[in-house]
């Protein structure tokens, strides 16, 4: 991974979704309170920003359930940046009040009739526009026409699309295309919106001395325009009705494993043509971000596969990855690429650690997984290698304050014992002891930076409601706070 130097440099950032940004319009945009957040990382001497997808939201506002692996979530579209251009008048915005926590359904039916209106007001025949159409055109044309049938036909379910869609019968698509014209361009120019706002951000960022880390899902939605337009690199049957589904198996956490339903890869003829859908994913990606955060790469080594209709992932089985063949083939067609390995639930996987061993990846530390008074327990401080990136917790994981309240009488005495330092601040504990350990890269969520507990989680895995709303006010962004994060990772500055 190229961050890395020969003089073994450690840096820190910060994870916050784009979506947990403040703004007056419900949910984080790439407006001016993103650049402010910049501008807070700069001023904290923080190197990265990890976020979460930028693709389209799926079931249950998730981030990793999309429509779409190269779209954009429109919801992001700075609205004062519209006026900005002229596309809206100050007036098309109705004041109106939103909760501090994300409300989906509220932030759509304000937002979406806006962007209407500022695509009727764009002009298509503008230049950058045309050429973004055709820079895009491998993906943005099957997207627009399936989201538009998807909406048309009043479902979020492939297999649900009339036939004449479904399956391109030419006379039906021509027909539709020509009848819903209206509709498709609306998602064409909203997406030209997002990338334009989007690449304006990042290069702010960039020219601040702040890289972008992006969040790349492994498997994608079984109702996305990804498996309708390449069917043969899924296994799905004549109806894209998936054949066998991906999970995780029965475990000490869950007695009937994680049945999560995305379709399974076709690797045997995604290996004919040279893994093109992932080439051309991976390539796009590069572009997007500094560096990539790939979920659940230790599937790259081996994977759990399910029979379709199984009511829980006990029948599943593990099926061999693509490993370094796959890996060398990106090389080949790719160069260098910057990528952060989400390896967990394989780290005691051989052909896992093999793998890494290989491409050479920073694979990712969690200190809460540390205190199970194993004083060589992989997560501890103390035992991180440099080719790692350590973090609090992810996404996923409590926050630090959230964790600790809900830990094991066991678990608060190991802690106590390695991390406490008496400063009252169990988060501003376990980040100082990542910033003292020997780790390339220290990566902490917004959430425990300011201390907040179990309210201000993310998202719980394995749960469809309630996730994914958290929210920051537009006064933790401030001088005392970026004061703070610099002191609490001062090792690293």
């Amino acid at each position: 991974m190229p961050l890395r130097d020969k003089e073994k440099q450690r840096y820190s950032g910060v994870l916050l979704a784009v979506s947990s940004l403040p703004s007056p319009y419900g949910i984080g945009a790439f407006g001016a309170e993103a650049y402010r957040f910049v501008d807070f990382l700069c001023e904290s001497k923080q190197r990265f920003w990890q976020i979460l997808p930028l693709n389209p939201l799926g079931e249950g506002n998730s981030p990793y359930k999309s429509t779409s692996t190269f779209a954009g979530e429109i919801l992001y579209i700075d609205l004062d940046f519209l006026i900005r251009d002229g596309l809206i008048a100050s007036g098309d915005i109705k004041s109106r009040e939103f909760s501090q926590n994300v409300d989906y359904d509220a932030v759509r039916n304000f937002k979406l009739p806006i962007l209407q209106k500022a695509a009727e007001n764009f002009d298509k025949s503008n230049k950058n526009y045309q050429s973004f159409l055709k820079d895009n055109a491998f993906w943005i044309e099957d997207y627009a026409l399936f989201v538009s049938a998807l909406q048309v036909s009043g479902t979020q379910i492939l297999s649900e699309l009339p036939d004449g869609i479904k399956y391109r019968i030419p006379e039906e698509t021509d027909d539709f295309k020509e009848r819903y014209k209206n509709l498709i361009d609306f998602y064409k120019i909203t997406q030209y919106f997002f990338f334009c706002q989007y690449y304006d951000l990042k290069r702010y960022a960039n020219c601040k001395g702040v890289k972008i880390i992006g969040d790349i899902p492994f498997y994608v939605s079984p109702d996305s325009v990804d498996v309708w337009s390449n069917p043969d690199d899924f296994k799905v049957g004549r109806d894209f009705t998936p054949t066998a589904v991906a999970g995780v198996p029965p475990d000490i956490f869950s007695e009937n494993g994680q049945l999560w339903g995305n379709p399974i890869y076709n690797w045997q003829n995604m290996k004919r043509d040279g893994y093109r859908w992932w080439q051309s994913r991976l390539l796009f990606c590069r572009r997007l971000y500094d560096v990539l955060r790939i979920d659940h790469f230790r599937a790259f080594a081996n994977y759990f596969q399910i029979p379709y209709g199984s009511k829980n992932a006990t029948l599943g089985s593990w099926q061999k990855g693509e490993g370094a063949a796959f890996w060398n083939k990106m090389q080949e067609a790719m160069g260098e690429i910057n990528i952060i390995a989400e390896d967990l639930g394989g780290e005691d996987d051989p052909e896992v650690i093999t793998l890494l061993k290989h491409t050479d990846f920073p694979n990712m530390k969690i200190l809460q997984f540390g205190f199970n008074g194993d004083m060589q327990n992989m997560y501890l401080p103390q035992n991180y290698p440099y080719n790692c990136v350590c973090y609090t917790g992810t996404h996923d994981n409590n926050t630090a304050l959230g964790w600790y309240n809900k830990a094991s009488t066991k678990e608060r005495v190991i802690f106590n014992t390695l991390i406490r330092n008496n400063t009252g601040c169990i988060a501003h504990d376990m980040i100082r002891a990542l910033s003292k350990s020997n780790s390339m890269l220290c990566i902490i969520p917004m959430q425990d930076i300011l201390s907040l507990d179990t309210s201000a989680r993310m998202n719980i895995p394995g749960t469809k409601r309630g996730n994914w709303k958290w929210r920051m006010s537009k006064d933790d962004i401030s001088v005392d706070n970026a004061k703070l994060l610099k002191k609490l990772t001062k090792e690293r500055n």
